[in-house]
């Protein structure tokens, strides 16, 4: 079954856009503030409390970060209100045609709309889908309000093509490898631009970042690589290497004791599991582990590392405080990766050669059940209730009720994700390519020999609906959720960036209770921003037929327009970057004015296919990405 590459998402996101038109149909509670309004209110038995707090000094200025938070709590006791799912907008405010306050309800109604004339400055609802390519670049997807059908918001460029990738908690920066290049790129997820290119050397692949978010670890990809079996660690704030740590030759695999206080470094063709203190950055143990260990997982419930080795077919449980192996089972040759579950209860192995997942209890180190699942299985990811195995020799996508586990009678159901098996694709990268989407019991699939990302809700029987990646091959998948959050009981957060200044409308929507609350805040003008306001510019292609023919010279012309609509004739650093998706050809060229803000390039296709053209100019620190594309199709003539 598939679907429009939007539908699915749509169909579920937009259930706030049911509720909401219901709650105000059935008269729902308002209440409303005038600027500098009130920052705590009680309707409808719930108290909410308001807070914008800036990340930066100087109070929330534009361009800078912020963190909203509301606190609901039953008004009667004070208790806080979990499980909520509140929707929340900023959106700019407009007094009514009196010259008094908006109101709240139609400002939430105009944006629960389908219409892009009353989208609000910021949507703290949805989210976005990140896929990592074959190609050097990382595809940013809006499920709802993209741009175009495909729903592409923008690509990230890389210097090649990334292995493995890591998402801040705070969700502000991606972290990204790139083997080929011997860095990682650092993206700021706001801007989607890499604000750093750390040199690691040798060629970096897993990367694992520590739960207090303070160092990023990033393991070398093989033995053929210069590096020589080094482990690097990169301080997060000044994004530089503070550590390069002997840990057996690569390819590694990272984990951390539950403090923080221990790294894990597996190394495959050495067999040893080296321990490393994160107070002095240190190898303080080694420890034989298999002839080649291909898995590596910790359980905070048993205070225990886990390595399934390939060739033996053991697990062997090494106790997260000694390190000393504790346990050896045995299950059979053929594990991969391990994994364990929400719960920490249970680590499940991966059998690629048995086409099976064993179950080990954590409780007493025992191998509970085996599971036989799709052929040559190699990834396990979790939602709340299921444990969900990619195979790579079928499109089906097996789920393991996790609630069976534990009575011991774990049973399978699968659903097809894609017409073709994922193995038949090229380069398969090591970062997860199933993963929970943020509304409860939903799976994103990313099945890079369809060249598609697959929408799956459980008690379906087939995906709901599919995004196209415009033919780009996605090796894994990644969200990046922009909705409010709760961080702790009753307390609902999420981080926004201030796109511009002015006085602004928080608005919260409550299902149940039914509740519409607007909050006020005032953001000031930056004047950095002003000064890259007035510098800004605007590519306008000037094409009056979007198909090039094959093989002949094909003239483009465009124009630069500045801030105040001038044109600028003045640069002379105006890039073009052209390629032939999914990125098999690629030519760069500095474009030549003609006059009247006119610049214009001249390229050859190479052969028929759909071809990006993106924009960039040094001087005015305008990088690709930070443009619309404009996309051109040739065609044999």
């Amino acid at each position: 079954m598939k679907s429009k590459p939007s539908s699915a998402l749509a169909a579920s996101l937009r259930v706030l856009a049911l509720f909401a038109l219901s709650c105000l149909a059935a008269h729902a509670q308002e209440n409303r503030g005038v600027p500098a309004g009130p920052r705590k209110v009680s309707a409808e038995g719930v108290t909410i409390e308001f807070g914008a707090e800036s990340l930066q000094p100087g109070g929330l200025v534009e361009g800078g970060d912020a963190v909203v938070k509301y606190r609901i709590t039953y008004s009667n006791t004070g208790a806080p209100i979990t499980g909520l799912r509140p929707a929340a907008w900023i959106g700019r405010y407009e007094p009514d045609a009196s010259g008094g306050p908006p109101s709240c309800r139609a400002m939430v109604q105009s944006f629960l709309q389908p219409s892009f004339s009353t989208r609000p400055e910021i949507d703290m609802n949805g989210y976005l889908i990140l896929t990592l390519n074959d190609e050097p670049n990382v595809s940013v997807i809006d499920p709802i309000s993209g741009f175009s059908s495909m729903r592409l918001l923008t690509l990230v460029e890389l210097d090649s093509p990334g292995e493995d990738w890591a998402l801040g908690a705070d969700q502000k920066r991606l972290y990204v490898s790139t083997p080929e290049a011997g860095r990682v790129a650092v993206v700021d997820t706001t801007t989607w631009k890499t604000v750093a290119k750390v040199e690691v050397g040798g060629r970096p692949a897993r990367l694992a970042l520590q739960e207090d978010g303070r160092y990023l670890w990033v393991g070398d990809g093989g033995a053929e690589s210069p590096a020589g079996g080094v482990v690097t660690v990169i301080d997060v704030n000044t994004l530089k290497v503070v550590a390069r740590v002997k840990a057996g030759a690569g390819p590694h695999e990272i984990a951390f004791s539950d403090d923080d206080r221990q790294a894990v470094v597996l190394s495959r063709p050495a067999g040893t599991l080296s321990v490393v203190d994160v107070r002095t950055l240190s190898k303080v143990k080694e420890v034989k582990v298999g002839a080649r260990p291909s898995g590596l997982a910790y359980s905070a419930l048993g205070r225990a590392f886990y390595v399934a080795d390939e060739t033996g077919g053991t697990i062997t449980v090494i106790d997260g405080r000694r390190f000393e192996v504790i346990a050896r089972l045995t299950s059979g040759p053929g594990l991969r990766s391990l994994r364990v579950s929400p719960d920490g209860r249970y680590v499940f192995a991966v059998n690629s050669a048995a086409n099976s997942v064993a179950i080990v209890d954590v409780a007493n180190n025992r191998l509970v059940q085996t599971v036989p699942v799709e052929r040559a299985p190699d990834q396990v990811t979790f939602t709340k209730d299921f444990a969900y195995v990619r195979a790579l020799g079928s499109q089906y996508v097996s789920m393991i009720r996790l609630n069976d586990v534990a009575k011991g009678l774990a049973s399978v159901a699968r659903f097809p994700a894609g017409q073709m098996t994922p193995g038949a694709a090229r380069g398969l990268a090591a970062a997860d390519a199933v993963v929970p989407a943020p509304e409860s019991g939903s799976v994103l699939v990313a099945n890079p020999a369809d060249k598609m990302v697959y929408y799956y809700a459980e008690g379906m029987a087939a995906p709901m609906g599919s995004f196209q990646n415009y033919r780009r091959v996605p090796r894994a998948v990644l969200v990046k959720d922009n909705s409010l959050r709760e961080v702790s009981p009753g307390v609902y957060s999420t981080t926004v960036r201030l796109g511009s200044s002015g006085h602004f409308d928080v608005a919260l929507l409550l299902d149940s209770p039914r509740v519409v609350q607007c909050f006020d805040i005032a953001v000031a003008e930056s004047p950095e921003e002003r000064r890259q306001r007035e510098s800004a510019v605007r590519f306008e292609p000037l094409v009056d037929d979007d198909v090039m023919p094959v093989g002949r010279s094909y003239k483009l012309r465009f124009k630069v327009v500045g801030s105040a609509g001038q044109p600028r004739d003045d640069l002379k650093d105006v890039g073009v970057m052209t390629f032939l998706a999914p990125g098999i050809w690629q030519e760069r060229f500095w474009s030549k004015p003609v006059g009247g803000g006119v610049y214009e390039v001249s390229f050859t296709p190479p052969s028929e296919g759909v071809y990006y053209i993106y924009f960039n100019c040094p001087s005015l620190n305008l990088e690709y990405n930070q443009s619309p594309f404009l996309t051109l199709r040739a065609e044999k003539r």
